[in-house]
């Protein structure tokens, strides 16, 4: 077992677990229109489930409004229908060759709500990390056991992953306090 290749191995995974809850912060809307918003949402098309971002333009020409420009013009149906089935809190309207998604004002308690979820995104986000620490952690106990490091190296290591692992947490606090700002800013 090479110590250095295990934590730079666990360090990708970490910051993968960091990028993965800022993409999931992106989802949530602020009251200013990001074609993140819609991207995933699921639509029925051509007898199976496609994601909107693999079937249709997104853009948005103004922070209030997110147009869906679909390269299939049969589609803007099916896309209106998913959009509203998705309960993103705003309403589709087909607008000629395009559905627009007009981005509402949030009141001050569905402000809170979204602050919620973000925590549980970050803290889902932590537990992620923390399962990677745990992992590596096995590893290397294991190897420890059966004598291919040695006991210096195993609180070597302990020491250098549990640094990972608190950077990372620190890097989804840091975005989850700038999202909590973002969601409550009138």
């Amino acid at each position: 077992m090479d110590i250095n290749q295990a934590i730079k191995e666990a360090r990708a995974k970490m910051q993968k677990c960091v990028d993965h809850t800022n993409h999931e912060f992106g989802t949530l809307h602020t009251g200013k229109a990001t074609p993140g918003m819609v991207e995933n949402v699921m639509v029925d098309a051509y007898g199976s489930n496609m994601r909107l971002r693999d079937m249709a333009a997104i853009n948005t020409p103004d922070h209030r409004i997110i147009v869906i420009q679909p390269w299939d013009k049969s589609m803007l149906s099916p896309i209106e229908k998913a959009v509203r089935a998705a309960n993103l809190g705003f309403n589709p309207v087909v607008n000629g060759a395009v559905v627009q998604c007009p981005i509402p004002e949030l009141s001050k308690q569905r402000r809170q709500e979204l602050v919620k979820i973000a925590s549980g995104m970050a803290e889902e986000g932590r537990v992620s990390t923390r399962a990677v620490r745990r992992d590596v952690l096995e590893i290397a106990k294991k190897a420890q056991k059966e004598k291919v490091i040695t006991e210096d190296d195993l609180k070597r290591f302990e020491k250098e992953v549990q640094q990972a692992t608190d950077k990372a947490i620190a890097e989804i606090e840091t975005h989850l306090t700038s999202k909590e700002k973002d969601l409550m800013q009138v």
